[in-house]
């Protein structure tokens, strides 16, 4: 399985997305709400309301893929506001929105230090 080698492209599902949604429920929200083939190879981004948390799914050609990445402390800066219903985002600002930065702005999360996790 990979992580993220060289997609083919990568798209942002713009609305919130209910988190209890798997795999089959996302693939289908790819085909119907951004008229995408889930199938490609190509990463398909998901947030929640609270904006604190996100899914990734993928096809890697043995079968799907989700990857969660949840904040402790912050919100996602997930791009709502313009006027393309999916976005499509370079592999850089990928990797940007989920270190924490608000790709539009540039600007990133406080970085947090824990000593333990409970």
């Amino acid at each position: 399985m990979r992580m993220f080698e060289d997609p083919l492209a990568v798209y942002l599902h713009r609305e919130p997305i209910d988190f209890r949604v798997g795999i089959d429920g996302l693939a289908s929200r790819v085909e119907n709400e951004m008229a995408l083939s889930p199938l490609t190879g190509a990463l398909f981004l998901f947030t929640n309301r609270k904006r604190d948390k996100v899914k990734v799914l993928y096809w890697d050609q043995t079968g799907f893929a989700l990857w969660l990445k949840r904040l402790e402390a912050a919100r996602f800066a997930w791009p709502r506001k313009l006027p393309d219903a999916v976005l499509t985002l370079s592999q850089d600002e990928l990797q940007w929105l989920l270190a924490g930065y608000d790709i539009t702005l540039m600007r990133p999360h406080a970085a947090l230090v824990y000593k333990r996790v409970s």
